[in-house]
């Protein structure tokens, strides 16, 4: 890749970085992406599921579809990183790293784009919105992006600060978990806060299930089977002198198989209702299955890692040693077509400081270039192994 493009690339991310905008609001950004795209001379759709983008690179001759993917929206954060190319919205930030998303992905567009006549077959570049909690990749599946042409594998990629920059984190089946949402409501019995015994206390019901949730991790799952359940908000009461009436608790569960997710909806439902009937309270249960886990395709991960080899050497390569709990919308892409996802190594000496989803969090940018060279190179061999097949 030519320094100019390298500088390209970084130029892109940054310009996306100043103007990060929320699910389903990424106007400004697809337009960008649309006209960046357009000026390539690929076939160009916006208002995909919204905000959506899908561009088609066809070579004019036979072979297989594979699609890039990558994610538009931000975070509702206020940025605190002090940068030159800061956030200009207020409270919104690209703090997991989709601004450098898109920026690999069009300068694959571009490299591909230059490499046309080597190509056969389609690629297509989908830009989707919302991935942070909204399930856009769902709305864009149900717009038909993996249609017409019909595509054959996906790939993509996640900078991810916790590695280091020249490192690519790889695995073998399920890379990321499911992100499945349980929403208990308590309801107990108000009363005066002196005469306890007059009412049934919400607060203390929902302690002993907070407590006892905790059984269903330590005690009821296998020890060698992933699985989280983290309850992140509980709120009940008004005053000090008030017995509390209601606690509502809202968490999240990730595991790495189905079966687990059905267990845990089981158990979560199950003992939330016992516990409170046996403070006299009532439990009111919402479960919702979300994202299912990332599976990476066998053969896809084993073209992805040989690409890697060939193009950085086998050090570039890290095997994870488990699948990683935070989760991906990828994940609904991977369920229709064979794909790989790969996490990209970004942290330098200060992009390694903070995590993804921090008001501090950075890149190093020479991660940018390395992963858009790898998604131009894994499509040339998927598509040159798919017609010697």
């Amino acid at each position: 890749m030519s320094d100019s493009l390298e500088e390209e690339i970084v130029s892109i991310r940054r310009h996306l970085h100043q103007y990060p905008e929320l699910g389903f609001n990424e106007h400004l950004t697809s337009l960008y992406v649309a006209d960046y795209l357009r000026k390539l001379g690929l076939h160009v759709r916006s208002g995909i599921a919204g905000t959506g983008v899908v561009a088609l690179l066809d070579s004019g001759r036979p072979g297989p579809c594979i699609a890039v993917r990558a994610d538009m929206d931000a975070l509702p954060l206020q940025e605190l990183t002090g940068l030159p190319y800061a956030s200009l919205h207020e409270g919104v930030m690209h703090a997991c790293g989709h601004d450098g998303h898109m920026a690999m992905v069009l300068g694959a567009a571009r490299m591909l784009t230059d490499a046309k006549a080597q190509l056969s077959g389609s690629v297509k570049f989908i830009f989707q919105p919302a991935e942070e909690m909204l399930g856009g990749a769902r709305h864009m599946i149900d717009a038909e992006v993996l249609e017409s042409p019909r595509v054959d594998g996906i790939v993509g990629l996640h900078l991810w600060p916790d590695l280091p920059t020249g490192v690519f984190g790889a695995k073998s089946g399920t890379v990321m978990a499911s992100m499945d949402h349980v929403d208990i409501t308590v309801q107990g019995r108000a009363g005066h806060g002196a005469a306890p015994h007059q009412g049934v206390d919400a607060i203390i019901a929902a302690a002993q299930l907070l407590t006892a949730l905790q059984v269903l991790v330590s005690r009821e799952s296998d020890p060698s089977e992933p699985v989280v359940l983290s309850m992140g908000s509980i709120h009940g009461g008004s005053l000090p002198n008030i017995i509390a009436d209601t606690v509502e608790m809202r968490g999240t569960v990730r595991a790495i198989d189905q079966g687990t997710r059905e267990r845990m909806k089981r158990r979560v439902t199950g003992l939330a209702e016992m516990v409170s009937s046996g403070m006299n309270a009532k439990a009111e249960v919402k479960y919702e299955f979300g994202y299912p886990p990332t599976v990476n395709d066998a053969h896809l991960i084993d073209l992805a890692e040989e690409t890697l080899s060939s193009l950085y050497g086998k050090t570039a390569i890290q095997h994870l040693p488990h699948s990683q709990m935070t989760s991906e919308d990828m994940a609904y892409y991977m369920e229709q077509i064979p794909g790989v996802f790969l996490l990209v190594g970004a942290g330098g000496k200060v992009s390694g400081k903070y995590p993804l989803h921090h008001p501090q969090m950075t890149i190093d940018e020479k991660a940018l270039g390395l992963g858009a060279v790898f998604l131009a190179n894994f499509v040339s061999n998927y598509q040159e192994r798919k017609q010697n097949c």
